[in-house]
Formats: C-alpha cells, structure tokens, sequence
C-alpha cells in the first residue's frame, strides 16, 4: 500500500496528514480556513488521491501558518508514500480550463525541489482568503515532497477561477506521475537509478 501519516506540531500550528495514493479520491479536510478546505478537497478529488487531513493552527493571526504548514505536512506524506519511487510514471502535465481561467501544470517528482508559479491572481483576497497563500502551499508542497513544479496561467480574470484551475491542475499532473507505469513496474525512473 503506498499509503502514508505525517504529523507536525510546532508552536503554531498542529496538522496531521493521511494519504493513500491509490484511492479514489475521497477526502476530509478540516484546516479551519474555508477556501483552502475547498483547494484541498479538489486537489484529493482530481489526484485520485485519498487525503484527510485535520489542522489547528493560528487562525486568530492570519491563515499563513496554517496553509504553509499543511503543505509541508503533505509533501512528506507524499514523499514517504512514493517511498523509492519505483515503478512510477515520474512526470505529468495538465492544461485545465475553469471558465475564463486555463491554467498550465508540470511537474517531475525528481527528489530536486523548484517552483515556478507565474499565476498573477488579480485580486488580494477571495473572499477572506489571502490569495498569495497559493504560492506559498505550492511552495511548501514542491519542497517537502520533492517535485520540481511549474505552474503558469494561461488565461483569466476570475481569482476563485484562477487558484481553482491551478489546484486541478496540479491534481491531474500528480495523478499521472504518481501512476504505476505498466511497463517499467519494477524499475526507479531514473538512469541513474535512483529517485
């Protein structure tokens, strides 16, 4: 089972992070930051996998901690759920459209962390949600899980349609290079022969 928990507590925030990446993408998320529960839900549902994840953290100053730090807990539960990433497809890309939004994701689960987030979201906030926390959960994520990640938006003016479409994006890409390659099963994707 490619299945894995992680829990972090630090003074700011307590988060625990259950994934299965061969599941179906059902999810229960509770961060306590109501957008970013929504982010979360589609990027389970769309990467096909399993996530539960529970975070308290300190809300009462702002939602940063709480969202950068669930990422971090996810990108290790990712990483120890590849384990040596054998039999992998390794990379995927998504172009996704949402309305007026297209956004573009590719990504290599190369061990070598690096982020590339040209999304522009036009407005500061989506509803109480401070929209420069997109790039600091893909942040956290691509560092902790080891994903080489470029996202770039294509087209919009919507920024729910915008941070949506980067989510779902994300999420098939992460489905295709986290997928058993029927091929090559057994072998790390790498010549060098490790990941």
């Amino acid at each position: 089972m490619r299945t894995a928990t992680v829990s972090r507590k630090t003074a700011e925030t307590e988060i625990t992070v259950e994934v299965n990446l061969d599941g179906t993408g059902a999810y229960d998320n509770q961060t306590g930051v109501g957008f970013f529960d929504h982010m979360l839900d589609q990027l389970a549902r769309h990467a096909l996998i399993d996530m539960t994840i529970r975070a308290k953290g300190d809300l009462h100053i702002d939602d940063h901690h709480t969202v950068e730090d669930t990422g971090i807990a996810l990108g290790q539960a990712l990483t120890q759920a590849l384990g040596d990433k054998r039999g992998i497809r390794r990379y995927g890309e998504c172009h996704l459209p949402m309305d007026d939004a297209q956004v573009r994701c590719a990504l290599d689960l190369s061990g070598r962390p690096f982020l590339i987030c040209n999304l522009d979201v036009p407005t500061p906030k989506i509803g109480t949600f401070d929209t420069e926390l997109v790039q600091e959960f893909f942040q956290a994520l691509a560092t902790h899980g080891g994903i080489t990640l470029h996202i770039d938006r294509l087209h919009g003016f919507n920024s729910h349609h915008i941070a949506e479409a980067a989510f779902k994006a994300v999420a098939r890409a992460l489905r295709a290079a986290v997928e058993v390659d029927p091929r090559k099963s057994g072998d790390i994707p790498s010549t060098k022969g490790t990941l």
